[in-house]
Formats: structure tokens, C-alpha cells, sequence
């Protein structure tokens, strides 16, 4: 087997360098739904060829944050209302599945953080702080599916959130009167169930909640384009 290069290591360190802050400038929306991703802009922002770029760009294709579009350009990818239903629903079945997995394994560490999650996110509520909360929603899932011990359920997760960009998603959501509260009631649910050891509770009560975060989601969108 050939080994490969200094320079085609360095081409391939550099590529996944740029992949990584570009995955991150889409998710956090610095770079918002539609913006132009020009290979030359890019390559002078961070100072490289146009081949680690192009090789970047190739990669964030096929995870669903861009889209290509022959002899127009490169932009960040705006995911239909049915991919957005598609993948929620793909949200439903992993985070479904984590919460059950979590509940059958136990007093672990993960659990002890949630709670100190919903601590802080019941005080976010009361201070009416949705930025605040919506960081908190976040971690709250992300440590639900850790807290699964399952290595491939988590990385189809990882996957799946990038390609719902959920951090820019998830203040949408809510936007909407009364959802602050509902959704920290609906992790309250979820997490007593955790602690009972009711895995099929667990699971069925994480499914509404996501189910009720994409419904949310839809109509906050909906009043947007109103």
C-alpha cells in the first residue's frame, strides 16, 4: 500500500480544518440559510488553496448543509418543509431510542447533569431568558443521547443535527407563546421517567416531546412568512 504524502496529509488536515469552522458557522447561523459560498472568498478568509475548499464544500454536500448548484454557485442549504418533517422524524426514532437505553442503565453520571440541567433551565424559564434556555435544551438532549452509551446511535445523531442546523432551529421553536414552559414541563416528564428506570415510558414520552418541538417549529416558521 502507498502511504500517503507530508503534503497530501497536510491537504487533508487542512480540508477537514476548514469543514469543521464552516459545519460551525452553518449550524450557529453566522453563515445563514441561502449565503453564497464563493471558493475564492473562502480560500482568502482562511488563507488556503482553493482545493481544500473545494474538497470541504464536497464534504458538507453530502451532509446536507450545502447545496450545489451547476453553472449558478455554492450556498448554504435551506432544507425543505418535508426534509425538516423527515428529519424530525429521524430525531424522534434516536432520541426516542436514546432516552430508553439511558433509563435501563441506570444512576450514571449523565443523569446527575441532567438534573443540574433542569435546575438551570427552570431558572431560565422563570426569567423568561429563551436564549439562555435554548442553550440549555441542547445540552439537555445532546446528554440524553451520550448518556445511551450507544457509539452509532450518537454518531447518526451528530450527523442529523448538523443537517438540521437545530441550534438556529430551536429558538424558532420557541418563539411560539407558551412553548418556554411546555417544554421544560416535557423534559421534566422525560427525566422522571429516566430516573424511574421506565425505559418504555422514557421513550414514548422523549417521541412526544420532539414530536411537539417540530410542530412548534413548523408554526413559528409559518408566522415568519406571514
Amino acid at each position: 500500500m502507498q502511504r500517503p504524502t507530508g503534503k497530501r496529509l497536510q491537504q487533508t488536515s487542512m480540508q477537514a480544518r476548514v469543514a469543521e469552522e464552516l459545519r460551525q458557522m452553518i449550524i450557529s447561523g453566522e453563515l445563514p440559510p441561502r449565503s453564497s459560498l464563493s471558493e475564492m472568498a473562502l480560500s482568502e478568509t482562511f488563507g488556503v488553496s482553493r482545493t481544500p475548499i473545494r474538497e470541504a464544500l464536497k464534504q458538507l454536500q453530502i451532509e446536507g448543509l450545502v447545496e450545489v448548484r451547476p453553472r449558478v454557485g455554492t450556498f448554504v442549504a435551506v432544507p425543505s418543509r418535508r426534509e425538516l418533517t423527515e428529519l424530525f422524524q429521524m430525531k424522534e426514532l434516536l432520541e426516542g431510542a436514546a432516552a430508553r437505553l439511558l433509563a435501563f442503565r441506570g444512576n450514571v453520571p449523565e443523569v446527575e447533569r441532567l438534573e443540574a440541567n433542569m435546575k438551570a433551565a427552570d431558572a431560565a424559564v422563570r426569567d423568561g431568558d429563551a436564549e439562555q434556555y435554548a442553550a440549555l435544551v441542547h445540552e439537555f438532549h445532546d446528554l440524553i443521547v451520550v448518556g445511551a452509551d450507544n457509539s452509532k446511535l450518537e454518531a447518526h445523531y451528530r450527523t442529523l443535527m448538523n443537517q438540521l442546523a437545530y441550534a438556529r432551529l430551536v429558538r424558532t421553536s420557541l418563539s411560539r407563546p407558551g412553548r418556554l414552559d411546555e417544554s421544560d414541563d416535557e423534559h421534566h416528564r422525560v427525566l422522571n421517567l429516566i430516573r424511574a428506570k421506565d425505559g418504555d415510558g422514557a421513550e414514548r414520552v422523549m417521541r412526544e416531546h420532539v414530536r411537539m418541538s417540530h410542530q412548534a417549529l413548523m408554526a413559528g416558521m409559518d408566522e415568519r412568512r406571514a
